[in-house]
């Protein structure tokens, strides 16, 4: 195989304007919009580079622009410094690493899927996320009843027969989910971090991604948590979980990178279902509180969401998030852990695919970071004709 998967994908705006970023890795994003978009508000440069393969770049190997994470050098910064004060009155633009804003056709477009397990380290993963899953349920007296097709119950009835959960049980559950869910990539991000650092070599783009995940799954409990504020007992178990969680991943990402991302996937594969029936609950009238409630501010300015969004759009974008957690770890667990590259660095499919299919096989992963040197070079050369 030759050297090149995308030694373009992540670092190749060396003179991008503040909008390129959304422009050019926004999953929500379609290629047109994108070959457009690239002349108008960037100098692409991609150095010299063979399209063919996935595998990165030996650290003897000369580099080319465009190898470990995208810069962007903004001609203005945050403040405009005076005589007076280097404090803008006012900032604005994103405070947080890219994610997806998803359009109203791709927010129903998710599907709930599952992976099988075809491999051993596959099988140990669906395992562990199955007694994971199990030890939360059990903790949490949670167990999912399907209401029968011909069922005349009142809501207090399905409440008190265990066939519907209150809002306040829903929130509790969520909570420790994303409490939990914001540990693995914020581990494999450092893990590689580290790694590169001690190895002096490049990680091509992974790192990146990975902390966007972690963050990602943080805006979803600061979210939630505008809600409620949990009491200390749910606070220190939280602590007791994180910490036991944090250290278990840890040493097995030491041990088996593949096999976490494979637990990752199908962690959020539990996800997707969970935020799935909560959206058929409010849409059905069984969460009350919840269908008329206003979306959160910090919500609609994280997903650029309508001032006049309700809560069940947060859910609906949060289940987006996680189908796209499901569909990025599936693919990264089918990569070559030591010499691949990452084919998200640069950008992402939208949720028509990310929603629908589980993950990229390698094969695909090579074809997509083909693709996007393509589309990248060819933006150059409109861009300097």
């Amino acid at each position: 195989m030759s050297t090149a998967l995308g030694l373009t994908l992540v670092h190749s705006a060396a003179r991008s304007q503040a909008g390129l970023l959304r422009c050019v890795i926004a999953g929500s994003t379609s290629a047109p919009v994108l070959r457009a978009a690239l002349p108008r508000l960037s100098n692409i440069h991609t150095g010299t580079v063979n399209q063919n393969s996935l595998t990165k770049k030996l650290t003897n190997e000369e580099a080319s622009t465009g190898t470990e994470g995208f810069h962007r050098a903004s001609k203005q910064g945050l403040t405009v410094p005076d005589a007076v004060s280097t404090v803008a009155p006012v900032v604005r633009g994103d405070w947080v690493l890219f994610h997806p804003v998803y359009s109203q056709e791709e927010l129903k477009s998710v599907e709930v899927l599952r992976r099988d397990a075809k491999t051993i380290s596959d099988k140990v993963a669906f395992g562990l996320v199955k007694l994971m899953r199990w030890g939360f349920d059990f903790v949490s007296g949670y167990k999912h009843k399907d209401i029968p097709p011909d069922s005349k119950m009142t809501l207090d009835e399905l409440k008190q027969g265990g066939f519907v959960l209150t809002e306040k049980a829903w929130l509790q559950r969520i909570l420790f989910l994303e409490t939990v869910a914001g540990v693995p990539g914020m581990v494999a991000a450092m893990l590689r971090h580290l790694s590169s650092l001690r190895l002096m070599r490049r990680d091509s783009g992974w790192i990146h991604t990975l902390l966007e995940e972690a963050e990602n799954e943080r805006m979803h409990l600061m979210t939630f948590m505008t809600l409620r504020q949990p009491s200390l007992f749910f606070r220190g178990l939280v602590l007791g979980a994180q910490g036991v969680f944090f250290n278990l991943f840890f040493l097995s990402y030491l041990i088996s990178p593949r096999t976490c991302h494979r637990f990752v996937g199908h962690l959020e594969e539990e996800a997707v279902l969970t935020y799935t029936r909560c959206i058929q609950e409010i849409e059905s009238g069984r969460l009350p509180e919840w269908t008329s409630m206003s979306a959160p501010e910090i919500a609609k300015d994280y997903w650029r969401l309508a001032p006049d969004a309700k809560l069940l759009d947060v859910i609906y974008a949060v289940r987006s998030d996680e189908s796209t957690h499901r569909f990025v770890n599936h693919s990264l667990a089918n990569l070559n852990q030591t010499t691949d590259v990452n084919p998200f660095a640069l950008r992402e499919p939208d949720m028509f695919v990310k929603g629908k299919q589980l993950g990229f096989e390698r094969d695909e992963a090579e074809k997509y970071v083909q693709e996007s040197h393509k589309m990248i070079t060819r933006a150059r050369g409109e861009d300097t004709a």
